[in-house]
């Protein structure tokens, strides 16, 4: 009986053949027709080349919006904030928020040190306990061994720090954690902290008398946190009725982890966008980030806003950011360099303040919108924008099918496309 789908995924030498090459392959495969295979073929701002050097089996590029939010104040600077995302009215709100926090210094900001921790785990030690005192005992020759690794880090003044070990209790056995604590300076860290973990780990093995199974940088980075929180008056954001009603919001959030999930995907929202456009790991710290909210045992907001005895409306974000201005993407893609040189920033640090202002600002903005006239009047705005695009119209007639479906409480595509042929056809 024929395989229904694809014909096979098994392609010997697949990465080894050129892009043109594997698109071929795949075309075939996938039966993708000549205008869909020129789509994959423009990489837009991406050379080939680099698209190709950067990972795996490449066919193509994606693109998605790059997009810049504006009045956004931080630490009495003002910024630029490149942000690349898919959903509709989060650039706008991120900006509208900023807007509304410019007073004083606008929203505050500080980073920890840029400490990474590299974990090696240990398994079946000959006496876990003894094993740990002679893990510390040995504490510099280990710290030496690691920075062996990168004299250059170590001469600007990163490199290993400190160590600690702790044993846990897994259903295959007792495993001594040894986490190496790194200076990452101006680097998400990740290859640094790696890279140390497994000179090292030889030497823990002849001390423990076990195995170093894993030799890995943890993404909880917890010697990472970002802090960010701002004060406003709530005649800048529509009443005290309206400051009321944000601060139930975050009491609610802090009650029910299925709200927090969804309060903090409005904060990821801004942090996200703007660690795409300068090239981080997002997927670090979307896991990080979740981590620490549920450090408590139970999953909770990343923020907090409250009144204070003034009035005045404040809110409060901590979370651990890991990233970097230097190596990989960041310097690899033209348009992650770009995206710094708008930031106008200097140090990793810096970064992560700002990363952590916007997702603050992007989380007051929800929660407005929420307690206002509703998260949908922004996105549905929005939506029906591009339903009418997507429809066929062009120039003045995209505003007009948009607002006449909004009046009419009726969007969708099928709807979009009824409105542009009835005012096509009439002129």
């Amino acid at each position: 009986m024929e395989q229904e789908g694809i014909k096979t995924s098994r392609i010997q030498g697949f990465y080894k053949l050129s892009i043109d090459e594997r698109l071929k392959i795949v075309k075939e495969i996938a039966n993708l027709t000549d205008e869909e295979v020129n789509l994959l073929r423009n990489f837009g701002n991406l050379d080939p080349k680099i698209a190709d050097s950067m990972i795996e089996n490449v066919i193509g590029a994606m693109s998605y919006p790059f997009a810049v939010a504006v009045n956004f104040k931080i630490n009495g600077k003002d910024y630029l904030v490149p942000m690349v995302i898919e959903e509709p009215s989060v650039v706008a709100a991120a900006s509208n928020a900023a807007r509304m926090l410019r007073e004083g210094e606008g929203i505050r900001a500080l980073a920890d040190k840029q400490y990474m921790i590299g974990q090696i785990h240990i398994l079946n030690p000959k006496s876990p306990y003894t094993a740990i005192n002679e893990i510390l005992l040995h504490k510099e020759e280990i710290l030496e061994a690691a920075n062996a690794t990168n004299n250059t880090l170590r001469k600007l003044g990163g490199g290993a720090k400190d160590i600690e070990v702790r044993i846990v209790e897994t259903r295959r056995g007792i495993s001594i954690i040894v986490h190496l604590i790194v200076d990452v300076l101006d680097a998400m860290g990740a290859n640094t902290v790696n890279t140390m973990a497994e000179a090292v780990a030889p030497m823990i093995e002849r001390i423990t008398g076990g195995e170093a199974r894993l030799k890995i940088v943890s993404n909880y980075a917890i010697y990472r946190l970002v802090r960010a929180w701002v004060r406003v008056s709530p005649d800048a954001i529509g009443g005290r009725d309206v400051a009321e009603k944000i601060v139930d919001a975050s009491a609610l959030a802090e009650a029910d982890p299925f709200r927090a999930v969804t309060h903090n995907k409005g904060i990821m929202n801004g942090i996200i966008a703007v660690a795409l456009a300068t090239a981080q790991d997002h997927r670090a710290i979307e896991a990080g980030a979740h981590a620490y909210a549920a450090r408590s045992g139970t999953y909770k907001p990343l923020s907090r806003w409250d009144i204070d005895s003034d009035g005045y409306l404040t809110g409060f974000l901590e979370i651990p950011l890991q990233v970097g201005i230097v190596g990989g993407a960041v310097k690899t893609h033209p348009i992650a360099r770009i995206a710094l040189k708008i930031l106008n920033i200097k140090s990793a640090k810096e970064l992560a303040e700002v990363m952590a202002a916007v997702g603050l600002a992007q989380n007051f903005a929800a929660l407005r919108a929420l307690v206002t006239e509703g998260i949908q009047r922004g996105h549905m705005k929005l939506h029906a924008r591009n339903l009418a695009i997507l429809a066929g119209a062009t120039g003045e007639l995209v505003e007009i099918v948009a607002e006449q479906m909004i009046k009419e409480g009726k969007i969708s595509f099928d709807y979009a496309k009824e409105l542009v042929e009835k005012y096509t056809s009439h002129g």
